[in-house]
């Protein structure tokens, strides 16, 4: 059982930290007795505010908020695009364009409407060859919200045919298993692995990167990808 969280950056006014896959942020989200907005609270000894969320099975940088005057700052920043957020996603297929933009709506939460969605991605690996067994190459994308809708990065990638490793929601049963059997790997594929913006109190850039967990690292080099931290 978890019982505290890595803190990535702190200061007197917002924490990131680094959750592993399988966490929730907070029982909003489902009735886990262990969360990890409370897990950070009886860390810190005080209260904190989470200004973003990322779903369960995501790892990676989430931010805090000390204060709810921190919080409002750090939201209104988030809804006028000014915080920038780089994932890590494994995917099915080879990933034909270097780099692109997905624009397709997608639900702002679950069982709404359609709204406006827009996801910058950068393709940084493709398999040389099929995998054994799957028949199908993999990519490593670099993912980039502009906006934060539900599950939109694995909607998204969907969308274009190439969904996550992983994922029970939005993926294939033959790629989940193909890892699950010959990688160990029981989570999605999804990294949320630098955090980029203005602080609050100061004005500065702070960019925060989260480190890749050592269930999705292991992978990535038995399948020959050398990625730089952070």
């Amino acid at each position: 059982m978890i019982t505290e969280l890595r803190l990535l950056y702190r200061d007197e006014e917002l924490v990131v930290v680094d959750k592993p896959s399988g966490l929730l942020v907070h029982r909003g989200w489902g009735d886990d007795r262990v969360v990890a907005m409370t897990l950070l609270r009886d860390q810190l000894g005080m209260r904190v505010y989470p200004v973003h969320r990322l779903d369960r099975a995501t790892s990676g940088a989430l931010l805090f908020a000390l204060s709810p005057s921190t919080a409002a700052a750090l939201g209104r920043q988030l809804e006028q695009g000014e915080v920038n957020k780089k994932y890590l996603a494994l995917a099915r297929g080879a990933v034909l364009e270097a780099e692109g933009v997905i624009d397709h709506p997608i639900p702002k939460s679950e069982g709404g409407p359609r709204v406006a969605a827009v996801t910058r991605y950068r393709r940084l690996w493709t398999s040389e060859q099929p995998l054994p067994q799957l028949g199908r190459k993999v990519s490593l994308v670099e993912a980039e919200p502009v906006t934060g809708r539900l599950h939109q990065i694995r909607r998204h990638l969907k969308h274009l045919g190439h969904p996550l490793v992983g994922d029970v929601n939005y993926g294939r049963g033959e790629l989940n298993r193909y890892f699950r059997e010959q990688h160990g790997l029981r989570r999605l594929a999804l990294h949320a692995r630098r955090l980029t913006l203005r602080h609050p109190g100061t004005g500065a850039l702070l960019s925060v990167a989260a480190p890749i967990p050592e269930d999705l690292s292991t992978v990535f080099s038995s399948l020959g990808i050398s990625l730089m931290e952070g």
